[in-house]
């Protein structure tokens, strides 16, 4: 599967303006600035193919990006404190509205800050995905920020703190050097085939 042939098809600020699934989708869903726009650009060999933004939560659109096998879709991020009640709610619809719709859903990558707990939304979103039965991963961004051994005391800890959650899936990487992305990569190739093959 090829990474590098991605290219932006639409972003939609309703979820009503979303048309139906045609290819498998992977999901990318996380809090503002956790550097998910960072791993989408690094899965897809681009320096800016999903915007990088200095401000946290400016991301107000669900953002589709197609590759021959599957569209990529980069949900808003949440949490951001400093946004309007208004726009919270906008987001709210739209990232419901668009899990409500019969999507082709292959996989979902929920990305947390490996140095820290997951915060409350990021627990509401793993839940929801658990409970769901929706085919997901954690991809724990920032991992070259923490020395070794801090990186096994947090995955000792994560596992601890997402003990609720049995074979939760959890991929360290990072954005910056390149460690664990050939394996969300692969994640992503697996889904895709396991979902073609159904």
């Amino acid at each position: 599967m090829n990474f590098q042939i991605a290219e932006f098809k639409a972003a939609y600020g309703r979820s009503t303006q979303i048309p139906e699934s045609v290819l498998p989708e992977i999901v990318f869903s996380g809090k503002s600035n956790v550097g998910k726009s960072s791993l989408i650009n690094k899965l897809l060999c681009r320096k800016s193919m999903a915007r990088v933004s200095a401000k946290p939560g400016k991301t107000a659109t669900i953002n589709f990006f197609s590759l021959k096998e599957a569209d990529l879709v980069d949900l808003p991020g949440y949490g951001y404190a400093k946004v309007s009640q208004d726009e919270k709610k906008r987001w709210a619809e739209l990232v419901e509205g668009y899990f409500a719709q019969e999507r082709n859903i292959a996989l979902v990558v929920q990305i947390c800050d490996m140095r820290h707990t997951p915060t409350e939304n990021d627990m509401t979103m793993i839940d929801f995905l658990y409970r769901s039965g929706y085919n997901f991963i954690v991809a724990l961004t920032k991992m070259d920020k923490l020395k070794k051994t801090q990186q096994e005391l947090r995955m000792k800890e994560l596992k601890e703190e997402l003990s609720d959650y049995p074979d939760i899936r959890l991929f360290p990487c990072s954005s910056e050097n390149g460690t664990g992305i050939d394996e969300i990569r692969k994640a992503i190739e697996e889904s895709i085939l396991s979902q073609t093959e159904e």
